[in-house]
């Protein structure tokens, strides 16, 4: 399997919802403006909304990339606060549109850690009652994430403050601009020993674009390209 906003050779299989969840730093943001806009490739006549339910880290953010998501035709909702100097901005109450109107395909971006999972946590009970894909996104090469046991408590944490359980993995290990072909290769061990703590399966494996042209034999392969004002750094 490889795809992304710009290929498919396969199928690509989804929830109505996707939520993706992870620890500061795992790259969960570019993941879901890359995801979204997949969706919107795959389902050109749908209605696909991206929630920005990241109350955390106010600036590294999926509104970073308004531009490209309005784009491909994709709507926002996030704080009014968002990308603003607030500690702790609001949640958008508009969220409820992704539970409300079954017609559309939405993309939930959550908090870095436990913290930003109680936001998520008023929702809890919608989310039960869905059909959602809740992801865990994994990153081997940051530094609370690196041994397969700190990514289990993390899940630990997340479910709990969020109320909700994860159905997947995705493996998104990369060093930013200096990842090469070798660390995401290095990297299968890991989140297939993740994979087996856990007890879920891993869905996908991240590789920016021009990383994953030379990734031919990988399979779950889910081609990103990197959106934000900040090219690298990537909540």
């Amino acid at each position: 399997m490889y795809y992304g906003p710009k290929k498919f050779d396969e199928p690509m299989t989804h929830a109505r919802i996707t939520l993706f969840a992870g620890h500061y730093g795992s790259g969960k943001t570019n993941l879901a403006v890359n995801y979204a806009i997949a969706l919107k490739h795959l389902h050109p006549g749908s209605r696909v909304i991206l929630a920005d339910l990241d109350i955390v880290n106010p600036y590294f953010r999926s509104l970073d990339s308004a531009d490209a998501l309005e784009c491909a035709g994709i709507e926002i909702i996030a704080s009014q606060f968002a990308n603003s100097n607030l500690e702790a901005p609001s949640m958008p109450g508009e969220a409820m549109i992704l539970f409300d109107n079954k017609a559309c395909c939405g993309v939930i971006d959550v908090g870095g850690d436990e913290r930003g999972a109680y936001a998520v946590g008023r929702y809890s009970d919608y989310i039960r009652e869905e059909n959602v894909d809740a992801l865990l996104v994994c990153n081997k090469y940051r530094p609370l994430s690196r041994e397969p046991e700190q990514v289990l408590s993390i899940k630990n944490e997340i479910e709990n403050a969020a109320r909700i359980k994860f159905t997947g993995l995705v493996n998104n290990s990369n060093l930013g601009a200096q990842t090469t072909p070798e660390h995401i290769i290095s990297s299968l061990r890991y989140i297939n020993r993740v994979s087996e703590l856990c007890g879920l399966p891993v869905i996908f494996t991240g590789a920016a674009r021009g990383l994953a042209d030379y990734l031919p034999g990988m399979t779950g392969l889910f081609c990103l390209d990197i959106h934000g004002k900040n090219e690298w750094r990537i909540n």
